[in-house]
């Protein structure tokens, strides 16, 4: 039996409408970014980064490809953004990401100012703007994000992560599926 090629995402990408330009909306571009993540065989985590209406960065995981631990979606969407504006500080920017932040991209939303983060998916066990822990609302912080936690394409996020590892879960480390009961 050939096991299956994890680059094969079985999801397709979502097409909104550009006439509504809502959290769903960018939200959908984030979903697509996740989309070709799992295309490179990347954790499929993809993130946007909004101004005035229109995306200014987008990007996806390449931690794998790259192996640099910091190539995650946000971080490197965070880097274009402020690229695009000449400006470190993103203060009338929103970031869209399917997954809530982890610890890196969560200190990095705040030190970047950005206005808003937008995530698809709570991680309870890692994620750190509500999840495991929320460096949004230590007392002594200096800036603070309003924040759109969870609700927005969260089960269509949430199912494209989990069929990602379930897939790597089941291809053993020579490349094979494990035997079956049938």
């Amino acid at each position: 039996m050939t096991p299956p090629n994890s680059q094969d995402c079985p999801f397709e990408k979502r097409f909104p409408s550009q006439l509504v330009r809502d959290d769903t909306f960018f939200m959908s571009l984030a979903y697509n970014q996740a989309i070709d993540a799992w295309r490179q065989d990347e954790v499929p985590i993809g993130c946007v980064i909004e101004h005035g209406g229109e995306v200014i960065a987008f990007s996806h995981n390449t931690v794998e490809s790259s192996q640099d631990p910091t190539a995650h979606a946000e971080m490197l969407a965070i880097t274009q953004a402020a690229t695009k504006l000449g400006n470190w500080r993103l203060e009338n920017c929103t970031l869209y990401v399917t997954k809530e932040p982890c610890p890196m991209c969560s200190g990095a939303t705040l030190m970047s100012r950005l206005k808003r983060v937008c995530y698809a998916v709570p991680d309870p066990k890692m994620g750190c703007l509500g999840g495991a822990t929320d460096l949004n609302a230590l007392p002594r912080v200096n800036h603070t994000l309003d924040l759109t936690a969870g609700g927005v394409l969260e089960d269509e996020c949430r199912t494209l992560i989990q069929a990602f590892f379930k897939l790597k879960r089941a291809v053993d480390k020579d490349g094979t599926l494990p035997p079956t009961d049938a």
